[in-house]
């Protein structure tokens, strides 16, 4: 297949998705004939048409200032491209039919054209909508297409027939080509305008335009390529003049247009080729052809348009680093600052000629793709090893700090500060060492080398940068916060991360991960300029003094600063310690500034101690930690963290209140309990916390350190309400009563483990395990009675009752089988009817406890207590027990039966008599 059929294939596919997108945009202008076609016919009368023909419009006249001149001014103006008269009123094309077609510009007669129900005249307009679309406009398209193609054959066949030689067939077409321009000007020149509106998309003198470029692309490319008559230089100059001269012809007749042309000058340089490429003859013309192409799309507004000249310039770019034998440097920073020379003179430099404010909020979404193609330079300079050996990083940190400018100049360049710290944080975290943070060990692809070259230049860079970051984001966030919220918080946001992470990552790469005081300064510092410049802003915002989110974003990131700087500078130990403690400094600050980013930095320090202490529970690592009881690094890593959150979250309930608080007085309680807990495992296990399984004792202490917690909560939320501290205390008692009931009751049971219950007869295990966390309970279950729902306070007595149960139970065992109760020892008839007798004085006290304190659960527990007996007397002790106890045991049964249905009768009589 040659080139020829390629072209041909190549157009008519183009012919399929013009005509695929046309009928959407067809569609809206077609409704909009058909009803003024229905309201022509119902007789409504219409305004006049305004004189001079200035409702009927042209390509390239400016209808207002026609409609108001002298004739002669009037007809100079129908000559006239819009953009020469910026200020004269525009007309609106709707998006189904304007922009991205090859079509006549929208007159204001046809913008303005009413809008009614056509349902009337659909079925008579049906045959004339598809006499017009067939007549008017897929016939041009076709025909246009013909056009271009009927050349390139035309060619061919001389070329088969071989009737000329090469020359003459290359004349013939370039001559075709130049006479469809020609042409197409002449037409328009001529006053043509579409004759219906339907055929709006059929616009000919772009047509033939378009038609008379292809022709010319692929002559100028047969004489080089495929003839050698001319040279690669005046291949070159030729190709890009026709793709320029194309995009700039677009002005008058739409954005198709000038995509082919901007397509065309963009492929050029891969139809030409050369034994010795120059890259700067190659980017010299990429940037002529940037700056053009950015221009005219300035002045007609095609966004589209800019942002596919920026990338090609940008894979043009891209393509020549990774495949280039030799990189010219010069040559690829020249294209890089062109760039972004024409983003900010040229399409950002021309709103004054366009009308539109600079200041306007909002961002350019075109700036993204000349954004993330510069960065992807530096970003390559950076950290490619060739480059980077070469000490191409400098020139990377060149084209940073040129994003940081650009996007300082024009503010509607906010997304080149994205790409300039993005590519920062992907340079710096690419110099860490993997063995520094572990992650050599872990399975993660990486190797034991960093990804990116670490070295004097990269350290001094690095500084540099952090501090182009926090000056131009302080200045910038200042300088918007009152108009521009979001372009203020935006830079500030980058102000504090890019500077954070080039210190941790040159901490990380070239300091020292367990102490350094030389890095510790830093941070200080850093703490300091984070909280001075968001009080800076604070006072720009309006109102003032706000803690708007550019505010929040610095000091925030003094409060990971202050984190990394705690780290740097002291061991484990003082560092959780510390960290902990630095939650009152927010706290404080609420006092004189009501920011609500204070109460979060707050809570911040808690995730950050809580991490702490999940990473090392030791908190000074087992090998240095103390064996003395109570007094030693858990008290003050756990505790001190305790009351420095609880003053924190007091502090701010008096001042800013809200959600932080709630979290603070969470994370509170929190490390209150696990001081109790740690401090007891620490004892328990003869000073290790990390080794060892969890006994009954252990569990024991647990529990009522849960318990207790329950208690406590519930008395400081009756003094201070707060929902952290109710749900809190309730989920306090909850965890209680499951691990008693699975730790207690199943697990850890000396009926089940043999464990050792002690050899002291009252003060031993089963106290321990069993009757103060039922004492616990029970109290508790009192204590919150009015105080919190009633399931939550019948759940404590039911398990207050059966740990009193599970006590008594046991200690009868433990006083027939000794110290170790386990069940394979077997029962003796005495024990077995002791437990019968038991199980009924206990369900008899618990029936005149819950009449006593008019607990319907007590007695409900009694019932299921004397009835669990009963079932034991008549299925069990009659089987297994013989003589005298088995006679003494249904004797008690029946006597405690009948008593206790006396009280029952007694109580209901007095309970008549009362009523």
């Amino acid at each position: 297949m040659d080139f020829f059929s390629l072209i041909a294939i190549a157009a008519v596919i183009a012919l399929f998705v013009i005509v695929s997108r046309q009928q959407t945009r067809i569609g809206l202008i077609e409704r909009e004939l058909g009803a003024l076609r229905s309201l022509v016919l119902s007789g409504i009368p219409q305004p006049a048409p305004k004189t001079g023909g200035a409702a009927e419009g042209a390509p390239g006249e400016v209808p207002a200032a026609a409609a108001s001149a002298t004739p002669p001014a009037r007809e100079a103006a129908l000559t006239e491209v819009p953009a020469a008269a910026p200020d004269a009123p525009k007309a609106e094309v709707p998006a189904e039919a304007g922009e991205g077609t090859l079509s006549e510009p929208a007159t204001p007669a046809e913008v303005a054209q009413p809008a009614a129900p056509a349902e009337a005249a659909a079925p008579a307009r049906a045959a004339r909508d598809v006499e017009t679309a067939l007549g008017t406009r897929w016939a041009v398209w076709v025909g246009g297409i013909a056009l271009a193609l009927g050349g390139l054959f035309l060619i061919r066949y001389t070329i088969e027939a071989g009737i000329f030689g090469p020359g003459v067939r290359l004349a013939m077409a370039g001559i075709l080509g130049l006479v469809l321009v020609a042409g197409a000007e002449f037409i328009r020149r001529t006053g043509f305008r579409v004759p219906v509106q339907g055929a709006a998309g059929a616009y000919i003198p772009a047509i033939l335009t378009a038609a008379g470029a292809f022709i010319l692309f692929g002559t100028v490319y047969a004489a080089h390529g495929i003839y050698g008559f001319i040279g690669p230089a005046l291949a070159f100059t030729l190709l890009g003049a026709i793709g320029i001269a194309t995009v700039a012809v677009s002005l008058v007749h739409g954005l198709a247009l000038a995509g082919i042309g901007l397509v065309g000058a963009m492929v050029t340089p891969a139809l030409v080729a050369s034994e010795a490429p120059n890259p700067w003859a190659l980017f010299v013309y990429l940037a002529i052809v940037l700056a053009a192409t950015a221009a005219i799309a300035r002045i007609r507004d095609w966004k589209a348009l800019v942002a596919a000249a920026f990338a090609g310039c940008g894979i043009w770019t891209t393509l020549y680093m990774t495949d280039a034998p030799e990189v010219n440097l010069a040559a690829v920073m020249f294209i890089s600052l062109a760039t972004l020379a024409v983003l900010a003179f040229v399409w950002l430099g021309l709103f004054l000629i366009t009308g539109r404010d600079e200041a306007e909020s909002g961002f350019d979404w075109p700036s993204i793709v000349p954004g993330f193609f510069v960065a992807l330079t530096a970003l390559g300079l950076s950290v490619d090893p060739v480059f980077a050996k070469a000490g191409d990083a400098l020139h990377g940190a060149v084209l940073l700090a040129a994003l940081v400018a650009v996007a300082l100049y024009r503010p509607r360049a906010l997304p080149l500060v994205f790409a300039a710290g993005l590519a920062t944080v992907l340079i710096y975290l690419g110099i860490v060492p993997p063995a520094t943070i572990g992650a050599d060990a872990l399975d993660v692809g990486l190797g034991a080398e960093p990804l990116a070259a670490s070295d004097a230049l990269t350290f001094r860079i690095g500084v540099a940068l952090a501090i182009v970051f926090i000056a131009a984001g302080f200045w910038a966030a200042r300088r918007f916060a009152a108009a521009a919220p979001v372009h203020a918080a935006s830079w500030a946001a980058w102000g504090v991360i890019a500077p954070l992470v080039v210190l941790t990552a040159l901490w990380l790469t070239f300091g020292d991960i367990d102490r350094d005081f030389g890095y510790a300064l830093p941070a200080l510092l850093l703490v300091l300029i984070f909280a001075a410049g968001g009080e800076w802003i604070a006072r720009a915002e309006e109102p003032p003094l706000g803690g708007g989110p550019a505010v929040s974003f610095a000091l925030a990131g003094a409060g990971v600063a202050a984190l990394l700087m705690l780290h740097m500078a002291f061991g484990s130990g003082w560092t959780t310690v510390l960290l902990g403690a630095a939650a009152v400094v927010p706290a404080l600050a609420t006092r004189w500034r009501s920011y609500p980013v204070l109460g979060w930095i707050a809570v911040g320090t808690a995730v950050a101690v809580l991490g702490r202490v999940a990473f090392d529970p030791t908190i000074v690592g087992a090998a240095a930690l103390s064996r003395t009881p109570v007094f030693n690094w858990l008290l003050l890593g756990y505790g001190v963290p305790a009351l420095a959150f609880g003053f924190a979250a007091w502090q701010l309930a008096r001042t800013t209140n809200g959600r932080p608080r709630l979290a603070m007085e969470a994370a509170s309680a929190l490390f209150a309990l696990l001081t109790v807990a740690m401090l007891v495992r620490h004892a328990m296990h003869g000073g290790v916390i990390d080794t060892g399984p969890v006994t009954l004792a252990e569990q024991a202490i647990y529990t009522l350190i849960a318990l207790g917690a329950g208690a406590i909560l519930v008395a400081i939320d009756m003094r201070s309400p707060s929902s952290v501290l109710r749900y809190g205390s309730m989920a306090a008692g909850v965890v209680s009563a499951g691990l008693i009931v699975i730790q207690h009751f199943a697990v850890l049971n000396p009926l089940v483990t043999d464990e050792s219950t002690g050899t002291i007869p009252f003060f031993n295990l089963l106290f321990l395990a069993y009757l103060l966390p039922a004492i616990a309970a029970g109290g508790l279950a009192l204590y919150v009675r009015d105080k919190r729902p009633r399931w939550y306070a019948a759940m404590l007595a039911l398990i207050a009752s059966l740990l009193a149960f599970a006590y008594a139970t046991l200690s009868v065992r433990r006083l027939f089988k000794g110290e170790f109760i386990g069940l394979w020892s077997g029962l003796g008839q005495l024990e077995t009817y002791t437990y019968s007798a038991l199980w009924l004085v206990i369900g008899v006290a618990l029936l005149t406890t819950g009449v006593w304190l008019r607990s319907q659960l007590l007695r409900i527990a009694s019932a299921v207590l004397i009835a669990v007996a009963v079932v034991k007397v008549f299925l069990f002790d009659m089987s297994e027990l013989e003589g005298v106890l088995r006679a003494l045991s249904f004797i008690g049964l029946g006597a405690v039966l009948i008593g206790i249905g006396l009280f029952y009768q007694r109580l209901l009589t007095r309970a008549a008599r009362e009523g």
